[in-house]
């Protein structure tokens, strides 16, 4: 295994050269020989922490970033610091690996990442030739199980840089909310005394990313979309364009397709392509040309709408054969009757982002809580923030306290109307309403191709299956802090956001 060259903290050490004949194994476990421990303990001061988090399932767990490198100018280090703050020993293993991934993977530090806002990507570590991950390995590395009370691990990650020679990015874990804003140094990584971080050029590995895709709707549901940082997707409602069976466009559905003209008039991109979809009530026979003439009635309509130049537009019916949502509900079925229009996505104004990178600051302002209750104990909800991060994206993030006496489980985060768009259960009943432009956000998706050309998606925000399961568990007086992923309107200075059965609450942008 070839390693970076890189500075030990106690003083200038070179990594093993490239040609050496140390093993991966015999590396890996130097490597994790120095980090099991405590390799904080060895330097002079522990290092400065450039962002932190704490884990949703276990608030006793802090996780630090203490490294982001930046080498040979497209790929990135990141290294972490775990601690336990509580008063017993700590799993760390299962908490850190990628959620997207098999089981069997979950030792792994594979979840480790950063958020490319402006591809839209989630970067997870490189996966060399048989092994799952370019990462630290509890097996591999040697690395304790367990964290005591007070003690300190290190993990490094290696992944391709964000693009764009992108001075700061936003850091993932699968352990609690995002850390934004986070400083990537052209330096060479500093690691802790006998730390060792594989060179991804030396072998053959493959890059693991997950598209990011940010759906809103009309409050009045004539239209969802669904941005993936390329191509915007507008699924146009065939209940408010067309009569039942009928592909004349209707007078309500005017001011709809005047709205996505806007859209495509702001876009760069050359062709348009208009898609008829039906949902599984009617047979191929009546689905195929019905979806294939609302196709080209659509289309017919946008091209008289669109005053840019040079617009290309391509129609075309798929009867059922793509359905978005299960047939097996009326909601499901009306989603699914649609006309879908996609074309490059408009360029997002940029927006500053915030300074600090702590992802815990309340915005401030009354109002921002609201109490209920969860097997028969008082509980409460409290927004921390919600941030505006660049290219068109937001993190909400916010607190729920179990404020009784006894424990109780808290299940209404995980009870959203399309929980089954998603693999896993996840804290997706949480929406942002900007009341003005008469829209609603519903959080992010990390999508990864399936086979057989299907397509999982999982939420961008806290996980609440597999090993997080018990993150629903709250014990007396246990707080526990979520979080969730968004596209944020440009101008808003403030949205609404109704999480679970809670009351739905103003809140600041940030």
């Amino acid at each position: 295994m070839a390693l970076f060259m890189v500075s030990a903290c106690g003083g200038a050490q070179d990594a093993t050269p490239p040609n050496s004949a140390t093993s991966p194994t015999s590396s890996g476990t130097a490597a994790a020989t120095s980090a099991s421990a405590a390799p904080d303990a060895s330097e002079q001061a522990p290092r400065p922490a450039l962002a932190e988090t704490r884990s949703t399932m276990t608030p006793e767990l802090k996780v630090e970033v203490v490294g982001l490198n930046r080498v040979k100018g497209r790929h990135l280090v990141i290294q972490l610091r775990l601690t336990n703050t509580g008063t017993k020993k700590l799993t760390w293993t299962g908490e850190m690996g990628d959620f997207t991934r098999p089981l069997g993977e979950i030792r792994w530090a594979s979840g480790i990442g950063v958020l490319d806002a402006a591809a839209r990507t989630w970067i997870l570590p490189y996966k060399p030739a048989g092994s799952p991950c370019l990462c630290s390995d509890q097996d591999r590395d040697g690395l304790d199980y367990f964290i005591a009370p007070g003690g300190s691990l290190a993990l490094y990650a290696v992944m391709p840089a964000p693009a764009g020679n992108a001075a700061t990015t936003t850091v993932v874990t699968p352990v609690g909310p995002p850390m934004p804003n986070v400083p990537i140094s052209d330096e060479p990584p500093v690691t802790p005394p006998g730390m060792l971080v594989p060179d991804p050029d030396a072998e053959p590995v493959t890059t693991v990313m997950r598209q990011v895709v940010t759906p809103s709707e009309a409050l009045d549901r004539s239209d969802e979309t669904a941005d993936d940082g390329k191509d915007l997707q507008v699924n146009l409602s065939s209940d408010v364009l067309f009569a039942v069976n009928k592909a004349t466009l209707t007078p309500r559905a005017k001011a709809t397709l005047a709205r996505t003209a806007k859209l495509v008039d702001s876009s760069a991109g050359p062709t348009v392509k208009v898609e008829g979809h039906a949902d599984s009530s009617g047979t191929d026979a009546i689905n195929d040309p019905l979806s294939a003439s609302r196709a080209r009635a659509v289309q017919r309509a946008l091209s008289a709408l669109v005053t840019r130049k040079d617009v290309g537009f391509e129609a075309r019916g798929y009867g059922s054969r793509r359905p978005l949502y299960s047939n097996d509900s009326e909601e499901g079925r009306r989603r699914n009757r649609r006309v879908t229009v996609t074309f490059a996505r408009p360029q997002a104004v940029e927006t500053e982002p915030a300074a600090t990178s702590s992802t815990s600051a309340a915005p401030g302002g009354a109002g921002l809580k609201d109490t209920g209750k969860a097997d028969g104990q008082p509980i409460s909800m409290e927004v921390t923030g919600l941030r505006r991060l660049p290219d068109g994206l937001g993190l909400l993030t916010y607190r729920i306290t179990n404020e009784g006496d006894r424990a109780a489980w808290f299940n209404g985060l995980h009870h959203a109307r399309d929980w089954m768009s998603f693999k896993h259960q996840a804290a997706a009943n949480v929406t942002l309403t900007d009341v003005t432009a008469r829209r609603q956000y519903l959080p992010g998706r990390l999508q990864m191709p399936a086979g057989d050309g299907r397509i999982d998606s999982y939420c961008a925000c806290s996980d609440l299956a597999g090993v997080r399961l018990s993150t629903e568990k709250f014990g007396p007086g246990q707080v526990k802090e979520f979080w969730d992923l968004f596209a944020l309107p440009e101008n808003a200075a403030t949205l609404n956001v109704k999480i679970a059965d809670f009351r739905e609450l103003k809140v600041p942008v940030q």
